[in-house]
């Protein structure tokens, strides 16, 4: 049957298939990528790898250590943090990569791990960034990467798949950044939500690599869990280009496994020569869940938000605004690399940035600075008044100088602006391309350039049929019940969140017992839970179930209340991923709760809904209620998870 290209790179880094299996969205399946990378939460996995029992990798080649959140902290306790990290990777003989050095995600591109066709994760959200470079990047959770150091693999969920087409030609000015903030602005209702994307159409090719970097890195904002570009002549062109660079820095800046001639490991002519014989691509017939399309040439500057980035304002609308900022931003993982910081350069050449405004500026990497001082646009910044700091994430996530302060109005090139994220939780942000925050920053309000010709943005989605999948096909391991029945108890909310599942007040009491994680479930959600709930029952709840923080303890308490499994119309991906680390599934059911929807209606939060819904696991069915649904299938991976307890009980019955 046909792939496509997220179903043929997740198939090439599988493990532990049945012959002539071929992956498929909607799967559980073993994964061993080609890297892990970690940053300064290294320092968090550290102690959750020894906790398992481990004690050395089961490959050095494959994790990466970058530090580069926290760069700009040189208190005692942070450099021993780090100390203590570049310890460590000596003492296991992984790459390491220290503060100054840049952003994880730039030298995961920079440094040849995130390499075409290839499969890289990393314990961030933003490793959807290396599908810029056609590698199917996508995040973990600190739990994997222990699993992954440990034993080279951890479990995947391969997503629904979606389309994104774009046709048409960028008008002159218009960036990768308003692309991205257009797709978020525009598609602004989920349609995206923890999908797969393939970025295809013949105006890919005018997208340089660091435009395809900024909307791969963006599509996480989105709602996606991966945003993949074809790999074309420009992804080749970029790669020979980057060869030829770290084959000219010396043997000073090769990495410690380079090969008896000194050369890089992994960017080097054989290697490119390889790929560009084997070019992976989709199958001409492949199926994509969904088809969005968008005009280029419909594309203008924009700015995302105040506080999220699914409203967009034009730049025409924001002039006649005048919206006074405070603070400017150009950096992060985003938008901080040598074309972003040229077209700043670009604006302010021969300005300066307004009285009462502080413009911060900071490079991807120590190499990008380095070649943005070379060509003598850090300087035009600086000159006009732009406040340098270090290569790193910095006020991108709270952390350093630079800070928004209460009521305080900030324009900037990150990928969030999230209420609180970059300072006080009354300031507000929003977003935009590094050439409209360089202008606002210059004018004092929110302000960029006029783009000639009409605008009207050209966009569409379209929703595929789900191919019919056979029944009764699905193996059952030794030990999994064939059948999963119980009670229906209903809980309609949408987006339904960690905080109303487990109550944040009791998430860090390090000794509360499952017996006291099972008595506080749903609390914050509706007080009548707990004495309706019986154990054995099997909770169905609404649409992006789990949203919020990343706490274990909102699965792991329904788990101990007695649940069987949590069906919803569609999840969190981290809730999933919690919820399968601690051996408990999370199945969607869409056209279950939307019945259910109906029928109950939304004036009690819980009900008892007085029948019973059946999952049988060889045939991927539901029954509830005299209907049947058919859902993803419960394969291997998953099975032999739940039977383990859990990722880390997995991973110690493999050392």
């Amino acid at each position: 049957m046909s792939q496509n290209l997220i179903e043929k790179i997740a198939q090439r880094y599988a493990v532990d298939l049945p012959e002539g299996h071929e992956a498929r969205s909607g799967e559980y399946i073993f994964i061993q990528p080609a890297h892990v990378m970690t940053h300064d939460n290294t320092g968090a996995v550290m102690p959750k790898f020894k906790g398992i029992g481990a004690t050395k990798m089961a490959n050095p080649r494959q994790p990466v250590y970058t530090l580069d959140h926290n760069v700009q902290d040189k208190s005692e306790k942070n450099l021993q943090k780090y100390a203590g990290i570049e310890q460590f990777g000596k003492e296991m003989g992984v790459d390491f990569y220290p503060a100054g050095r840049g952003i994880g995600h730039q030298i995961m591109c920079e440094e040849g791990y995130a390499w075409p066709g290839s499969m890289a994760v990393a314990s961030d959200s933003h490793s959807n960034m290396y599908g810029g470079l056609g590698c199917l990047g996508t995040p973990i959770v600190r739990t994997d990467a222990a699993a992954i150091w440990a034993t080279g693999r951890t479990w995947w969920l391969v997503p629904p798949v979606a389309e994104v087409e774009l046709t048409g030609k960028l008008k002159p000015g218009v960036t990768g950044k308003d692309v991205i903030l257009t797709l978020c602005g525009h598609f602004n209702h989920d349609e995206v939500l923890n999908h797969a994307l393939e970025f295809t159409g013949k105006s890919i090719s005018q997208l340089s690599i660091d435009d395809r970097l900024t909307i791969a890195n963006m599509t996480t904002e989105w709602g996606a869990l991966v945003g993949l570009f074809p790999i074309d002549n420009t992804t080749l062109t970029w790669l020979r280009n980057r060869a030829a660079f770290v084959a000219g820095r010396g043997l000073s800046g090769v990495p410690s496994d380079a090969d008896d001639n000194g050369r890089h490991p992994r960017l080097n002519e054989d290697r490119i020569a390889e790929l560009e014989k084997n070019l992976p691509a989709p199958d001409k017939d492949a199926f994509y869940a969904k088809r969005l399309t968008l005009d280029l040439g419909t594309v203008r500057p924009h700015v995302s938000g105040p506080n999220h980035v699914k409203a967009m304002t034009s730049i025409t609308d924001m002039r006649e605004r005048k919206m006074k900022i405070n603070k400017a931003y150009l950096l992060s993982c985003v938008n901080s690399r040598v074309e972003d910081l040229a077209a700043a350069a670009e604006v302010a050449k021969g300005k300066k940035v307004a009285e009462g405004v502080e413009f911060y500026i900071g490079a991807a990497s120590s190499e990008v600075l380095a070649e943005s001082k070379k060509r003598g646009d850090w300087q035009t910044l600086v000159d006009a008044g732009a406040i340098a700091l270090p290569p790193g994430c910095g006020p991108c996530i709270g952390l350093g100088m630079g800070l928004l302060g209460e009521n305080e109005v900030g324009i900037s090139a990150t990928n969030r602006n999230f209420k609180g994220r970059m300072g006080d939780k009354s300031a507000e942000v929003y977003l935009a391309s590094p050439a409209v925050v360089t202008a606002s920053a210059l004018a004092g309000y929110i302000d960029g350039l006029e783009i000639e010709g009409e605008s009207g943005l050209k966009a569409d989605v379209k929703i595929a049929d789900k191919p019919k999948t056979e029944s009764g096909s699905l193996s059952v391991l030794d030990g999994f019940p064939e059948i999963v029945e119980g009670p229906v108890i209903f809980c309609h909310q949408d987006n339904l969140n960690t905080d109303g599942i487990y109550p944040g007040k009791y998430t860090y009491i390090d000794d509360f017992t499952p017996e006291q994680q099972a008595g506080v479930v749903m609390e914050n959600y509706d007080p009548e839970f707990g004495r309706l709930v019986e154990e054995g029952d099997i909770l169905v709840g609404g649409f992006n179930f789990g949203t919020g923080s990343s706490r274990e303890q909102a699965a792991t308490a329904l788990k101990h209340r007695g649940i069987r499994l949590v069906l919803g119309g569609s999840f969190s991906e981290t809730y999933k991923r919690n919820a399968l680390n601690n051996g408990f599934l999370a199945i969607e059911a869409p056209e279950l709760v939307n019945e259910l929807k109906k029928k109950f209606g939304t004036d009690k939060l819980t009900v008892k809904a007085g029948f019973t819904a059946k999952l049988n696991i060889p045939k991927s069915e539901l029954t509830a209620d005299g209907k049947s649904y058919t859902v993803s299938p419960v394969g291997a991976t998953a099975q032999e998870l739940v039977l383990a307890g859990g990722l880390e009980n997995w991973v110690k019955s493999k050392l």
